[in-house]
């Protein structure tokens, strides 16, 4: 749930990852009061805007995040009342009279009375400290098979009163190899553009992404527009771009979880 803005306007933004949010059945009936406060709150709000080339199952409730999906993990992290501290890589963990001693990249460490881990398996694996020991041989087999996909999003932002004519808010490309998604990201989220700008969203194909991993960021961005000319010819030029390196973008291959929850005895 990332949200990029432009550097010339705060308000002109652009959901780098996750572009929508979809309520299944099963979703509805476990988690419906998360959605009724999310709604009441305008964190969210129905999707109503033509997303081409979007299947839709029946049962299934669409929403987007009028202010960038990055506002739900905010609006939450207000309501907790927690301390959110930015810009630490976490390096070792060590278990020490029952805390958690975390150890920073950056130097020193802080104690904790519990700690859970959200970053990707194979993140989790590099960590260093007691952590490596708590994770049995067969559990660590278990998490090493777990294989991601790899992708590149690219965020454009324009000046107020430049016209993106498409009939579409967002489109599936098909039968592409470099993009797969292309968003109007405004239009997406029913945000008027007048005052703020217009921003689109692409994102590459995993096999794009796994093709081109290591190289750098501004030669992948490169690539990237001179494939949307082919996508949308008449796209004007933005006046600033923002690229982002999904190195762990989805779970191709996950664990059995329940053969990790026997492994934990």
């Amino acid at each position: 749930m990332a949200t990029a803005q432009s550097p010339r306007d705060p308000q002109c933004r652009a959901d780098l990852g996750a572009q929508y949010v979809t309520r299944t059945p099963h979703y509805a009936g476990q988690h419906q009061s998360f959605y009724d406060e999310l709604l009441t709150q305008g964190v969210l709000k129905p999707l109503t805007s033509l997303i081409e080339g979007m299947v839709v199952k029946e049962g299934d409730c669409n929403f987007v995040a009028p202010q960038g999906i990055s506002s739900i993990v905010k609006h939450y992290l207000k309501e907790s009342g927690v301390e959110v501290s930015y810009g630490h890589r976490v390096t070792e963990i060590y278990l020490k009279d029952d805390k958690w001693e975390v150890h920073k990249e950056a130097g020193g460490s802080e104690l904790f009375d519990i700690i859970i881990l959200t970053m990707p398996v194979p993140q989790i694996l590099q960590l260093q400290g007691d952590i490596k020991n708590l994770i049995s041989e067969s559990q660590k087999q278990q998490l090493t098979s777990v294989r991601y996909s790899c992708r590149f999003a690219l965020g454009l932002f324009y000046e107020a009163g430049t016209q993106i004519d498409v009939p579409w808010a967002a489109r599936y490309i098909l039968n592409n190899p470099y993009i797969c998604f292309v968003s109007i990201d405004n239009q997406k989220r029913d945000i008027d553009a007048a005052d703020s700008g217009p921003s689109v969203v692409v994102h590459t194909t995993t096999s794009f992404g796994m093709e081109n991993l290591e190289k750098s960021i501004e030669d992948v961005q490169d690539v990237i527009l001179q494939q949307m000319s082919s996508v949308l010819p008449d796209l004007p030029t933005p006046a600033s771009t923002t690229c982002r390196r999904w190195t762990y973008s989805q779970a191709e291959e996950s664990c059995n979880r329940q053969s990790l929850k026997k492994n934990e005895g």
